[in-house]
């Protein structure tokens, strides 16, 4: 829009062009026509002199906006500097604050660690401590009832059927199942625990470690059954040692002192080995087979034990489903930092887990799950005791359901009578196990041909073998006779079943 000042300029002009028009015209005479052209020429002039001095002026003012932008522009750079300094500054603060906060968790960290592996040294000795003041009561310990039954070698190849068969029946209810065996077998069973109680720690530990280099650990199976069907479906592999009389001691007697004495890793390592032999011939005949191996807690928090046993389950991958690891109640409660991770590094490759010597009802089904835990092995007298519904979170009749929310199966053990059976059954008890159905028995070889003449009780002995399953030539010749009679038993089983095939 055209300013005022401009129009009133313009107007000025023409004016004074006018005006020096008319005086030469009235004045000096001149013509009309000169007189306009000298106004006309005036009026030019003018209109040059102005459009000029307007130029210069505009010239000048926007050199002036150009220093004052350059001093703006260098302000602001200034500015800029000043922050980036400022900002510089603070995140040198924050990276030195952390780096020293991170040291300080670190040693923290280190501490911690450190506190844990006393306090589980401290935890090992009082229970050595415990155990020696325990070992040297002069009150012989009970029988175990797994030494009172009868070891009559299982035929892994023959069926369940066929065995419960074989076997001589059960009296009708009875109190006990340790007091029906034969005399003979419970005078044998009986000298053995008065023996093995009479020896001292130093004799144990001296025929644990004898039995250890010779290969006299041994392992019984005792089947798991579902429920009401009564059709194996698991063996949880029970470790038996003979001493140098052939002699065979519970692992209850000899537990104590293998952890105490540190011999519980080779055992849990040779006991493994022969769990996967035993797995391999089970799943010859069925697929749907697993196998319980125990596991001691020393095992799984010893680095240099638990290396070598992720080893050999990371070769035997493949029997990760059929394979479970067994764990005391105990030790699950009181895992450190070092079990946690080893028990992870299990069931990332597959490996499921069962806990069992379940003392109380307390049990977090979800925490468990987490953990890789599918099986909780629990006593039938704690599950059908009365007090435990008031004692535990949950009513005994629940447990099943809720446990099996969670993917874990509650199995039943200690099931002596057929009563137990029935009222378990209200429970929704789907497995079961307990001398009822069959006692921990030793194994019995397929033939020589996949045995090499082992005896029953060496068949699984692959510590002793040249690696492919055949046994030393010192376990052949000891071993030959007594293989001998188990044959034919063998054999006519395998007829039996391919008959029952056909």
């Amino acid at each position: 829009m055209i300013r005022i000042s401009t129009i009133f300029i313009a107007f000025c002009m023409v004016l004074v062009a006018a005006s020096l028009g008319l005086v030469l015209y009235s004045v000096a005479g001149i013509s009309g026509t000169e007189s306009a052209i000298v106004a006309l020429t005036a009026l030019t002039f003018l209109i040059l002199y102005n459009a000029v001095s307007m130029r210069l002026r505009d010239r000048s003012d926007v050199g002036g906006q150009i220093a004052d932008l350059s001093r703006g522009t260098a302000d602001l750079a200034r500015q800029v500097a000043e922050f980036g300094r400022r900002l510089a500054a603070i995140e040198g603060r924050i990276a030195s604050s952390n780096s020293t906060n991170s040291d300080r968790v670190q040693t923290v960290v280190g501490e911690i660690n450190e506190l844990g592996g006393l306090v589980r040294q401290l935890a090992a000795t009082v229970s050595a401590h415990e155990d020696m003041l325990a070992g040297s009561a002069p009150a012989p310990a009970p029988a175990p009832p797994a030494k009172a039954a009868p070891e009559a070698p299982i035929d892994l190849i023959a069926p369940f059927e066929e065995r419960q068969a074989a076997r001589p029946p059960l009296p009708a209810a009875p109190p006990r199942p340790v007091a029906a065996p034969a005399p003979a077998v419970k005078t044998q069973a009986t000298n053995a625990v008065q023996t093995v109680n009479g020896r001292n720690q130093t004799q144990m530990l001296a025929t644990l470690r004898s039995a250890i280099d010779e290969n006299r650990i041994d392992i019984f199976l005792q089947p798991m059954v579902t429920l009401p069907q009564r059709k194996v479906r698991f063996y949880e592999a029970v470790t038996r040692v003979r001493d140098e009389r052939d002699q065979l001691i519970a692992a209850e007697e000899f537990i104590s002192i293998a952890e105490a004495s540190g011999l519980i890793g080779r055992i849990d390592n040779m006991v493994m080995l022969r769990c996967v032999q035993v797995l391999r011939r089970l799943m010859i005949r069925n697929k749907d087979v697993g196998v319980f191996c125990n596991v001691a807690a020393s095992t799984l928090g010893n680095s240099t034990t638990f290396a070598q046993c992720l080893d050999f389950l990371e070769a035997n991958r493949a029997l990760a489903p059929a394979l479970v690891l067994e764990f005391k109640q105990a030790t699950f409660r009181g895992l450190g930092p070092a079990e946690t991770e080893n028990l992870a590094a299990l069931a990332q490759r597959g490996f499921r887990f069962s806990i069992d010597h379940v003392t109380d009802l307390r049990i977090e089904p979800r925490e468990l799950a987490d953990r890789g835990v599918r099986f909780i092995k629990v006593p039938a007298s704690l599950l059908l005791d009365p007090k435990q519904a008031s004692a535990s979170d949950i009513h005994p009749s629940d447990l099943s359901d809720l446990l099996g929310r969670f993917g874990i199966d509650l199995i039943a053990e200690r099931i002596e009578g057929e009563r137990a059976v029935v009222d378990l059954l209200d429970y929704d008890v789907r497995f079961g196990q307990g001398f009822l159905f069959a006692p921990p028995r030793p194994l019995r070889p397929e033939g020589p041909s996949a045995t090499g003449g082992a005896a029953p009780n060496q068949a699984q002995d692959i510590q002793g073998s040249n690696g492919s399953g055949t046994p030393s030539p010192s376990t052949t010749s000891s071993a030959t006779s007594a293989a001998a009679p188990a044959a034919p038993s063998s054999r006519i089983t395998g007829n039996a079943a391919l008959a029952r095939r056909i």
